[in-house]
């Protein structure tokens, strides 16, 4: 039987799941059909439905995972299946980062004014300009295969090892995993570079805009300067977010590191739904189109409450042959 604990963390990473992969289908969806309709998709339509799917990807991945840790305690002692889970893991895990940050890049060349020659080489080959980050960003999981490759196989040769080279094979495995944790963390840095870049950009870019405005008597309420921090909005809400997720990460896995067997150190894996959940929200209350299709679809359904209110109301009238 599951313990009380076992219980609490299921309902709150279900509840987490359920949440993030509402709003992630919502833009998947949202984009999708405006594609359809217009028979062609721009980038940022691209970005989007890309993180969406990427996102829910691993949500799945996540809850299957924390769905069997709360079931099974054993999990990760179960060698194929904790591998291909880790791996799964950081194939959707990179994936959604690496959108998330070209959708920052996106921001920044779409938005920001900038008359340096190399600025406005990279947006008038905008598209090209992420596709190369995409390709770029293949490398690192290029590297995270590698990483977590060497680091299985060390693993499963723990079977293998006899009795008197046991202690000293883990201690020298543990040392391993140390030094992969870091190694691993280090393919976060380029994202998050990127995008205080972008954001720093995007604030010098609004500072000059102001100024601008201000020399010439004008005021600062135009379409531009709400362009400039609606995105910066947008950006820094990413950063804190991701910066939560990392962390979190992190500290779980060492946490698991040092104290497998404790089930409350469980509960430091709820703060990884965080980032794909509520970055979804904060990209459907940011993007006016998102927005209003939201609004749309909770109008209708507050509509079609209303309307089956008073029919339930009503006194049902049996057959005769009920009375």
């Amino acid at each position: 039987m599951l313990a009380g604990l076992d219980i609490i963390f299921l309902t709150l990473s279900t509840a987490e799941f359920i949440i993030g992969m509402l709003g992630n289908a919502f833009i998947g969806l949202v984009n999708c059909s405006e594609c359809v309709k217009n028979r062609k998709i721009s980038l940022a339509d691209f970005i989007l439905i890309c993180l969406a799917i990427s996102r829910i990807a691993q949500l799945l991945v996540s809850w299957f995972e924390s769905f069997m840790m709360g079931l099974y305690p054993l999990f990760f002692s179960t060698y194929k299946l904790a591998k291909s889970i880790t791996l799964l893991w950081r194939i959707t895990h990179h994936l959604a980062t690496w959108f998330s940050t070209c959708l920052s890049i996106f921001y920044l060349l779409k938005i920001a004014q900038f008359s340096h020659s190399l600025f406005l080489w990279l947006r008038w080959r905008m598209n090209r300009v992420v596709l190369a980050i995409l390709v770029f960003s293949l490398f690192f999981l290029l590297f995270d295969f590698l990483m977590l490759e060497t680091f299985n196989d060390l693993f499963s040769n723990v079977d293998a090892m006899d009795e008197s080279n046991l202690t000293l094979y883990i201690y020298e495995s543990k040392t391993f995993y140390v030094k992969t944790l870091i190694l691993l963390s280090f393919s976060y840095i380029i994202p998050i570079i990127l995008s205080l870049t972008s954001l720093l950009l995007l604030f010098l870019s609004l500072v000059k805009h102001i100024r601008n405005l201000q020399l010439n008597s004008m005021g600062s309420r135009d379409s531009s300067t709400q362009a400039h921090k609606k995105a910066i909005k947008m950006v820094m809400s990413f950063l804190f977010l991701f910066t939560v997720h990392f962390f979190s990460i992190q500290l779980s896995n060492w946490m698991f590191f040092l104290f497998w067997n404790k089930k409350t150190t469980k509960f430091i894996m709820l703060a990884v739904y965080v980032f794909p959940s509520s970055h979804s929200l904060i990209l459907i209350l940011g993007n006016s189109k998102l927005r209003q299709t939201a609004l749309k679809v909770l109008w209708h359904l507050k509509s079609s409450l209303k309307r089956e209110k008073p029919n339930s109301s009503l006194p049902i009238d049996f057959p005769e042959s009920f009375q």
